[in-house]
């Protein structure tokens, strides 16, 4: 036996296309995680005690439980509540709702860790729960949510694999699929291990950079 990542060229144009779709879920999920999980801690933070229960115990489930059988109960349990949906689409929906549920907790401890103080001095100018939310909240929380955010980006990006599961045609179903018709599992996961050690790296540069920057710009406005 020998290493030959030559066996792969010939599928060079489904390996690209599985690339494709794992970067569209990644980031088409990930945006939508984030969007859905800073509306979950919003309500959590301002929609009163029973409305934070609630969504907290949603939150709790969805966390103790692995993405594979959320992922299991969106693709093969939706038909029984009338979902029928196809691999793409359940797996866009599964890795948005799971996601949300990690960004819904790193968004509220991001509300906690804003000062008391600052909020209730906006309550004192007349300022709106809205107002309050978008120019104390938000701009102060900013910086301490941004690293675990982009963890937690990286790890919705590891978690696209589980799709393969469900057929969604993505990387790691792909490849899959080849190194079983070429008899090169060992390339296949190479590269697909060396895809993903790529992506990983250059969001932990990106995220970087930018939290360099709006560090930059916190002081430089203080």
């Amino acid at each position: 036996m020998s290493f030959d990542v030559n066996v792969l060229f010939d599928a060079w144009p489904a390996i690209l296309s599985g690339a494709g779709v794992t970067i569209l879920i990644w980031i088409v999920g990930t945006i939508a995680a984030a969007v859905l999980g800073f509306f979950v801690a919003v309500g959590r933070r301002f929609g009163g005690v029973l409305l934070d229960r609630l969504l907290g115990f949603v939150v709790a489930i969805l966390r103790g439980t692995p993405f594979l059988i959320q992922i299991f109960l969106v693709y093969y349990g939706g038909p029984f509540i009338g979902l029928s949906l196809d691999p793409l689409p359940a797996g866009l929906l599964g890795i948005s709702i799971y996601g949300a549920a990690y960004y819904s907790e790193i968004f509220r401890s991001g509300f906690l860790a804003v000062p008391t103080g600052h909020i209730e001095a906006g309550e004192c100018v007349g300022l709106t729960q809205g107002q309050i939310i978008r120019r104390i909240l938000l701009p102060e929380m900013t910086m301490l949510v941004l690293p675990p955010s982009l963890n937690m980006a990286v790890l919705l990006m590891k978690e696209t694999a589980v799709l393969s599961i469900i057929t969604v045609p993505e990387l790691t179903a792909t490849l899959s699929a080849i190194g079983a018709q070429q008899y090169a599992f060992v390339e296949a996961l190479s590269v697909l291990a060396l895809f993903y050690w790529v992506i990983v790296e250059i969001t932990g540069r990106l995220g970087h950079l930018v939290e360099t920057k709006l560090t930059r710009f916190r002081f430089s406005n203080a």
